[in-house]
């Protein structure tokens, strides 16, 4: 559970501040200072509040934090009913060798998990970054015929592994550009535009009960983006292919909250498909204010109500819960404080309207079952 000192901010939003913004279009505006709503408050942890949904609700884990930091351990094991590895299970990281796989830290992180009482995403499985090297330099003495027999055996050696055992699988990640149409990846040059049905089949063989989703960035909203996943998937589903869900990633600034999330939810539901929020992170232009911190708990609120509103939303994952180790300020110049717990792991206003939503909003979900059966 996250100590007790956090307990003493007054920085709950009240319900009327977080409806308003869910209605607000666009911009994220933040809310006059207001003294705190306590009325609704415990000491209930965020996983406590989300089981009342039936809602997993993640963070992507950092081994190395893991492994040496108590007081992140206590956090993840308290706040989170759901894992992913941040780094671990990407190629590079199990397979650094041609056919020489180091399973240590994945296999540390299910098995965590699984002693906490807490289910994994797998994280992922193709993507066009933090590839091998003996995979990437050689590319062109790589025939098409071996490259599939290449990418086949990685996904199924690696859903293999963690059979009945990994709740979701992030199948492939990213295969849609920022300017329109499919990336100009390693996977499209070789294989073509099918690698993408292929790896759905390949995940599928290896675990028939997993839940297999495509994930993307800046696709939460209706837009480009989502309207060409939303196409693909579409003719996935008309001609037999198994895909499960469609993970909308969820990296946002604070001055900018998803409008049409709920309705982009919705259609891919009548396809008959879940979805995820599964790297939600909010960063901001550094030095951090209190407009911005508020700002930023609206953005994080209008992402987890959106969810919770939709009962075919099935899991909630940031990627971080603390800034002491977000990859934000490493990859946005000047900007950082992405996160509902500062370096220090002291609650932010993000945490408790992320708490305030867990709170106040009615339950849509039964039980669920993941995967096909």
């Amino acid at each position: 559970m996250l100590r007790p000192r956090r307990r003493g901010l007054r920085l709950a939003v009240p319900a009327i501040v977080l409806g308003a913004v869910l209605a607000a279009p666009g911009v994220a505006a933040a809310a006059p200072p207001h003294e705190a709503d306590t009325s609704h408050r415990t000491d209930a942890s965020l996983r406590q509040l989300a089981d009342r949904h039936r809602l997993p609700i993640g963070t992507a884990a950092d081994d190395a934090a893991l492994t040496s930091d108590a007081a992140y351990r206590e956090d993840i094991t308290t706040e989170f009913s759901s894992v992913t590895a941040e780094n671990v299970m990407k190629w590079e990281s199990l397979e650094p060798e041609r056919g020489q796989y180091d399973w240590a830290a994945a296999d540390r992180l299910v098995e965590t998990a699984e002693a906490n009482g807490q289910q994994v995403r797998g994280h992922v499985l193709i993507w066009h970054s933090q590839l091998p090297d003996w995979l990437t330099e050689n590319e062109a003495s790589i025939s098409t015929e071996e490259f599939r027999e290449i990418v086949r055996n990685h996904i199924q050696t690696v859903v293999g592994r963690y059979k009945g055992r990994i709740a979701e699988w992030d199948v492939v990640n990213e295969a849609f550009s920022d300017t329109g149409g499919l990336r100009d990846s390693i996977f499209l040059r070789k294989l073509g535009p099918g690698y993408i049905a292929d790896a759905f089949r390949w995940a599928h063989e290896a675990d028939p009960k997993a839940t297999l989703f495509y994930n993307d960035y800046s696709a939460e909203d209706v837009n480009r983006k989502s309207n060409e996943a939303y196409a693909l998937i579409k003719d996935f589903v008309a001609t037999g292919v198994p895909i499960d869900g469609f993970g909308m990633q969820a990296h946002h600034s604070a001055n900018y909250a998803p409008t049409t999330m709920r309705e982009n939810i919705q259609r891919f539901a009548a396809l008959g498909l879940v979805t995820a929020v599964t790297e939600a992170d909010v960063r901001m232009q550094l030095p951090v204010d209190g407009t911005k911190l508020q700002a930023q708990a609206n953005v994080f609120s209008v992402l987890l109500s959106s969810c919770l509103a939709e009962r075919s939303c099935i899991s909630f994952t940031s990627w971080g819960f603390t800034d002491k180790y977000s990859w934000v300020p490493n990859t946005f110049e000047g900007q950082g404080a992405a996160l509902f717990l500062d370096e220090n792991l002291q609650a932010k206003p993000a945490y408790e309207a992320m708490r305030n939503d867990l709170l106040l909003t009615e339950p849509v979900r039964g039980k669920r079952g993941h995967g096909r059966g």
